[in-house]
């Protein structure tokens, strides 16, 4: 039970094939207990649906991570049933469709704008406002990144850009934080069917490329992510923080 006593909070949870579902899922299983928080009041039945699920109690509140406001409102809502927290999952991204297609210098100023609020910015919102509930406490941080970070993945555009702003906010805040005792880390996933990989354009060659290469020739699954997150919002990481660690049967590791 590697996270007994354990209080977090999700944010990323859009459906059953969410990897923030797998990660909650897993935690739970460790003991955690956790506030989910959902976008919209038409994915919130969804969230609440998987919440109940789960052993014990499961809150969820609705926030919007492109308005401050909310992020304030779930992490007071957050306080209220928990009084603190222990560690934060951040799994959320997004692009518009047309901007996951074609070339990347075809970005418009207002597609940058959307994805690196959203993909990159809202990791420091959310880690600034729960900054307090981890007063006294060691705690653990985790986003979600993929290899377009790093290498020209096709379609991937903007995102990859976006991606590659979220690793460096990973090691920024790991140095604001760890003098109190908070670790930031992300985990780079292999392609993994989601809801937010159906937008990229041509993903299925993606996945058939990525079974074909890797060297474990098989493509990332889901729980592969999920017991990878469980370590690092343990104690068994305690000391690992700013990296990003790669889940993607070593695929990462190819030249070509």
């Amino acid at each position: 039970m590697l996270l007994q006593d354990k209080r977090g909070i999700v944010f990323g949870i859009a459906n059953r094939r969410s990897i923030a579902w797998a990660i909650a899922k897993a935690a739970a299983a460790e003991g955690a207990r956790m506030v989910f928080t959902y976008q919209t009041e038409r994915l919130g039945e969804s969230v609440r649906e998987l919440a109940a699920t789960l052993p014990g109690e499961t809150p969820c509140v609705e926030c919007d991570l492109a308005n401050d406001h909310a992020i304030d409102n779930a992490i007071q809502f957050t306080r209220e049933r928990f009084g603190h927290l222990d560690f934060l999952v951040h799994a959320v991204a997004f692009a518009r469709k047309e901007e996951l297609e074609g070339d990347y210098m075809q970005t418009t100023r207002e597609g940058f704008r959307l994805a690196h609020d959203i993909s990159a910015y809202t990791f420091t919102a959310v880690a600034k406002a729960a900054r307090p509930l981890f007063e006294g406490r060691s705690g653990s941080l985790i986003t979600l990144t993929y290899m377009g970070a790093e290498r020209v993945i096709p379609n991937y555009n903007v995102m990859g850009v976006a991606k590659a702003a979220l690793e460096a906010s990973v090691r920024y805040l790991a140095n604001d934080l760890g003098p109190v005792n908070i670790r930031v880390n992300a985990i780079s996933a292999g392609p993994i069917k989601t809801l937010a990989a159906a937008g990229i354009s041509e993903f299925s060659k993606i996945l058939d490329h990525h079974k074909s290469k890797a060297p474990m020739r098989k493509n990332t699954d889901v729980d592969e992510v999920a017991d990878t997150a469980v370590f690092l919002l343990s104690e068994k990481s305690r000391g690992i923080t700013g990296e990003v660690i790669h889940v993607d049967n070593g695929f990462h590791v190819l030249g070509v």
